[in-house]
């Protein structure tokens, strides 16, 4: 007879992560060693310091608060289906913090002897579990779980020896699998595998691959006349047949191919010969699957003639993206991949456009990329931002110089829309007047817009300050960098109305964790992840590597790691910050892969609660990091 009430425990955890990884028996049999305890509202569950418990908790009805005694202060509030109290899983210390019941409260204790081992046979479980316990530290970069969390960091030192030229997304097999028997001729083979127009056929006893045989055995074998045609398929198949887990990667395949000098693989439900064969692998299919490769989209595109030849490949770059994401290949690297790849789908159309004008430019240029994609953050298809600067000519070429980069940089902006990036609807754009300038008239602009900024000014300057070189001579940029931080350094009011528009982002959550969406409009009840939580992270990112003076550095990421190096005492903010960045700019991605869109805006009903916890987790670092810039620029009072 089965006991109800370990029953319905299970029946409520399966709902919850990471309970909703093991299997229903598992979970049975875990809740069976559940203990339920009630707590009164205001009652401790644990006192900061206290020596740690041996059981951790799951919230099954009421709120709990996780607070620093020493100053009062609700660092994180449980709510039903949260877990609390994780660190003797992963440490060996006593509570940082208390657990207080925030509310009359039921509690599940899950002891953490059994449970552990769940947690070290389960990679799910062990991955949830860390982030856990990230959720109770500011700093991800700690000892127990560096590297570990969003899939960030671990991998890329091995990823990088390669040269970016390898494929980590799942192999795409054939599930059509042509088999025979040992006692079938070489003859009837030949003719099974001609009527059904494969390379390879299995041979199986009892549903079991024991071997293979190929066209190529079929020519070295039988046409040259060392076996008649009358031989048996088991006396000139290949054996033992080599077998891999149907879930292997494009580079996995392509190694094992390479290590045994075979040109098929028979992939099995466990991956040995143990169990059914469920697909056929073919150096076909892997050759296929390297068009999505790095380094083979950087060769087509180097080859490709015409810009409607570069729509396709930046198909194919989305799709690279999809499998490095479903890979959980880090985010530091998918978006150094992709932005290169970015960067040469512009840098082609650029040298198509300029092979169609009359003359080669006139004077030394640089094409600069703006916001997002200046960033090097721009993951998917979103509006075009970017700019012309070009050297300083002599005033009888003016008109002729700017009539020529004019031209140039409307067939720019409409090749780049042909490719799939949309006109930017504020027009900021090479294209336009504004925006396509020789260096003394951008030294014009910028020096305007530092010396008079209002909300405008402000707001172009964020944009503007982000660019990058995409193609052309850097020179000419850098002496407009250095404008800019003469420029800024000369007049320093400047930085209060930079962070004073740094602060401006609404906040991502309000009273208890409660995401913030919008209020009205097209958007209403979604939650804008851009607004409030990316852009007071690049904003504040923006705001203080200005004030160290860094050029050269304009992803925020980057620039939070530079800031760690240049201040110290302030390294574990900004080592959140960059965590957290990655973490929602992954996230964004995600999103907006699956619905089609720029992932702006996200429907919160349609995410799990592992994906809520995520998100929240990131957004801990955005009210301190605001709260240093405002008191470091000394405008506490406009926030």
């Amino acid at each position: 007879m089965k006991n109800t009430i370990s029953q319905r425990v299970a029946d409520f955890l399966k709902n919850y992560p990471p309970f909703n990884f093991l299997h229903q028996r598992e979970l049975e049999k875990l809740s069976e060693q559940i203990s339920i305890i009630y707590k009164e509202k205001d009652s401790v569950i644990f006192a900061e310091n206290d020596k740690t418990h041996d059981s951790f908790y799951v919230v099954h009805k009421g709120a709990v608060a996780l607070k620093k005694s020493t100053k009062n202060t609700v660092l994180d509030m449980c709510d039903e289906g949260d877990i609390f109290g994780l660190r003797p899983l992963l440490a060996q210390e006593n509570y940082i913090m208390e657990a207080v019941a925030h509310e009359e409260s039921i509690l599940y204790a899950i002891p953490i002897a059994v449970f552990k081992p769940y947690a070290l046979e389960n990679r799910n479980i062990g991955n949830f579990l860390i982030e856990s316990y990230a959720s109770n530290t500011r700093n991800p970069y700690s000892d127990i779980h560096k590297d570990k969390l969003y899939g960030d960091g671990i991998l890329d030192e091995n990823l990088h020896s390669s040269n970016h030229s390898f494929d980590l997304a799942p192999i795409k097999y054939s599930k059509k699998i042509v088999t025979c028997s040992p006692s079938t001729t070489v003859k009837e083979v030949a003719k099974i595998m001609s009527k059904k127009k494969v390379g390879a056929i299995l041979i199986v006893d009892e549903m079991l691959p024991i071997g293979i045989l190929t066209d190529k055995d079929l020519r070295n074998k039988i046409v040259t006349g060392d076996f008649p045609i009358t031989t048996t398929a088991e006396t000139i198949m290949t054996k033992p047949v080599i077998t891999y887990s149907k879930k292997m990667t494009v580079t996995e395949a392509q190694m094992a191919m390479m290590k045994s000098d075979i040109s098929h693989l028979c992939l099995t439900k466990d991956g040995t010969v143990n169990t059914k064969a469920v697909g056929i692998l073919s150096k076909h299919d892997v050759m296929v699957a390297l068009g999505n490769n790095p380094a083979v989209l950087i060769k087509a595109l180097k080859r490709a003639k015409k810009i409607k030849e570069i729509k396709p490949i930046r198909n194919r770059i989305m799709q690279l993206l999809q499998g490095y994401l479903d890979q959980n290949i880090p985010m530091t690297l998918i978006t150094k991949i992709i932005t290169e790849l970015n960067e040469a789908c512009t840098t082609r159309v650029i040298e198509i456009c300029i092979d169609k004008m009359s003359s080669p430019p006139p004077v030394k240029f640089a094409w600069l990329a703006m916001g997002s994609q200046g960033r090097g953050e721009q993951m998917l298809h979103t509006d075009q931002d970017n700019a012309i600067v070009y050297e300083n000519v002599n005033e009888v070429f003016r008109d002729e110089t700017r009539v020529y980069f004019s031209k140039f940089a409307g067939l720019v902006n409409k090749g780049l829309f042909e490719i799939g990036y949309d006109y930017c609807p504020a027009d900021m754009m090479a294209s336009s007047p504004k925006w396509c300038m020789s260096l003394d008239e951008w030294k014009n602009q910028v020096r305007h817009w530092i010396t008079n900024p209002g909300k405008n000014e402000v707001l172009l300057s964020f944009i503007f300050f982000d660019y990058s070189v995409t193609y052309g001579d850097t020179e000419v940029a850098s002496q407009l960098s250095d404008y800019i931080f003469e420029t800024i350094k000369a007049n320093p009011i400047f930085y209060m109305h930079l962070v004073s528009g740094a602060l401006q982002s609404p906040s991502p959550t309000g009273f208890f964790r409660q995401f913030l969406v919008e209020q009205d409009g097209a958007n209403k009840d979604n939650f804008d992840i851009k607004r409030r939580a990316l852009m007071p992270l690049t904003d504040a990112a923006r705001v203080l590597i200005l004030s160290h003076s860094v050029k050269g550095i304009s992803n925020t990421a980057e620039r939070f790691e530079k800031l760690a190096e240049l201040e110290p005492n302030n390294r574990e903010l900004y080592l959140s910050c960059s965590y957290s960045f990655k973490a929602l700019l992954k996230f964004r991605t995600k999103q907006g892969l699956l619905h089609h869109d720029s992932g702006q805006f996200i429907e919160l009903e349609s995410l799990t609660k592992m994906e809520k916890i995520k998100l929240k987790r990131t957004f801990k670092t955005i009210k301190e990091l605001q709260e240093l810039i405002s008191v470091r620029f000394n405008i506490s009072n406009l926030v």
